[in-house]
């Protein structure tokens, strides 16, 4: 079984409208690659959920975007994303603002094939407020109210991993894998780009199996991109661009914006965004922050 495939194969199945989500978390293992053709493509009206980052920020900035499903967008060290921001300011999105842990349970919820799973969380808050989908149940067992979190179904999710193997098998060796393993299940396709392309035998060694958090069988295609989360992190192999996400924010107050960003770094395909980088082994050779 080869699941193999390229970034442009992978485009080629999204379709306008959907429902994406993207793996990682902020500046964070972001499949910022798959991203990029995202915006040489014509894909338009889609919704976005996400622990956003850059990767929202730049499809919002490039008009891809209808709505963000969001516990935040942000670049960590730079607070508010400046694109997302923008498109939030001027209403050109739609948004749903959920709390981190809401989301988490919104996954699970479609990974479980469940309408919805009952929280605590968000009671008494703007959040049901502001989100009219987003429903307050009394218990069938006593007196209590809950807020019903509905299942976030998604048609895609596109992931970055470290490791995979043709079959679908991914790993994350980092310290944190976030939901990541959430999105996958949470989807009808899963498209995964990592950093290195292994054979199967590789997983056979237990201490390489443990890192896998994910059935194969969650996985639809694999895209080999070695560096395809920058300028975001991919731990333990490289750290996030902060000079180059200085230049990404700085670019929202140039009269050029984000087009002016486009123009310097996207290129026509993602070898030329490296090259345009300073290459894989310049990416491979940013530090992992410290904290």
């Amino acid at each position: 079984m080869n699941k193999q495939m390229t970034a442009a194969q992978v485009v080629a199945q999204l379709k306008d409208g959907m429902t994406i989500g993207i793996g990682g978390w902020g500046p964070r293992r972001k499949p910022m690659a798959l991203v990029r053709e995202i915006l040489r493509s014509d894909l338009k009206d889609l919704t976005i959920v996400a622990y956003g980052g850059a990767d929202v920020g730049m499809l919002c900035a490039a008009g891809k975007v209808k709505k963000v499903v969001f516990a935040f967008v942000s670049l960590d060290f730079i607070p508010l994303e400046p694109y997302f921001r923008q498109a939030r300011q001027s209403g050109a999105i739609e948004v749903m603002e959920i709390d981190e842990g809401m989301m988490l349970l919104g996954l699970r919820a479609a990974s479980w094939g469940i309408p919805f799973i009952p929280t605590e969380v968000g009671l008494g808050t703007d959040i049901v407020k502001q989100n009219p989908d987003i429903k307050v149940i009394d218990s069938p067992y006593d007196d209590k109210e809950w807020v019903a979190m509905p299942a976030l179904k998604l048609d895609v999710s596109l992931i970055h991993v470290d490791k995979a193997d043709v079959r679908g098998v991914c790993q994350i060796a980092g310290p944190d894998f976030y939901m990541d393993d959430w999105f996958a299940r949470a989807a009808s396709k899963t498209f995964v780009s990592c950093d290195e392309l292994v054979e199967t035998e590789y997983f056979h060694d237990p201490a390489q199996a443990r890192l896998v958090h994910w059935e194969r069988s969650m996985t639809t295609g694999v895209v080999p991109i070695a560096g395809g989360a920058h300028p975001s992190s991919c731990s333990p192999l490289y750290g996030f661009d902060i000079p180059h996400f200085k230049a990404y924010a700085a670019s929202a107050k140039e009269d050029t914006g984000f087009q002016g960003y486009c123009d310097k770094f996207l290129g026509a395909s993602e070898e030329e965004y490296q090259k345009n980088v300073g290459g894989v082994d310049a990416i491979r050779a940013i530090e992992l922050p410290t904290y």
